[in-house]
């Protein structure tokens, strides 16, 4: 089959170094790689792990590892999901578009779209998906008139996108009243195309009303 290089396959150009969203996703990879090295010594022994925020994101991991793909990625969704309870940067931090790496947003319990992605983003990763076959997408929602950031994973060719207003992932081309901004992955920011240009980095992400909460699985 044939593989779409980006999601919603439209094209997209890399964006210069010096904008300000390429300078805060390299932040936030900087805090990444950081806690990489606290992760790849609690997946080594986990009786020398001092981080009960490293076991838990570990878990997650490995719950999506006992499955594969598609169900893979869909565990992953489900539990980080589940794990986070959605919430303004403004209420959280005083600020907007505040960017938190996985055991940093575990700490706070709360974030918003996000944070959601580049936790599923991370933990994708680390669960044995190839770096080639994930994304960060930034969205312009049509309907409610807001930007919204999903993390997406390439499976037999189709992008599937895990999303924190939803349970079940769904693939990019069931969502027309989405229309994409920028994709961001190891390699950089890339712009698509037929974007409008956005003046700066700050994205009106929905607020906590605006969140669907989800129904608690039954037991």
């Amino acid at each position: 089959m044939l593989r779409s290089a980006e999601p919603f396959s439209r094209p997209a150009v890399t964006l210069p170094d010096n904008n300000a969203l390429s300078e805060k996703w390299r932040a936030v990879e900087r805090q990444i790689d950081d806690e990489m090295l606290v992760l790849a010594i609690c997946e080594e022994d986990r009786s020398k792990c001092a981080s009960p925020l490293a076991e838990k994101f570990l878990d997650i991991v490995a719950a999506g590892k006992a499955k594969q793909g598609r169900a893979r990625a869909g565990e992953i969704n489900r539990a980080l999901n589940l794990a986070i309870r959605p919430n303004s940067d403004l209420a959280l931090y005083g600020e907007t578009d505040v960017w938190r790496a996985p055991l940093d947003l575990l700490a706070v319990g709360a974030g918003d779209c996000e944070d959601y992605a580049i936790a599923k983003f991370v933990a994708l990763r680390a669960a044995g998906f190839a770096p080639s076959d994930l994304r960060l997408v930034i969205m312009r929602d049509t309907l409610r008139q807001e930007d919204h950031a999903v993390a997406s994973v390439r499976l037999d060719g189709r992008w599937w996108l895990l999303d924190n207003r939803r349970m079940a992932m769904v693939e990019d081309v069931q969502l027309p009243n989405h229309h994409p901004l920028f994709v961001l992955d190891l390699n950089g920011v890339r712009h698509y195309r037929d974007a409008p240009t956005m003046a700066g980095a700050q994205m009106r992400m929905p607020e906590p009303a605006e969140l669907s909460r989800f129904p608690r699985p039954p037991k």
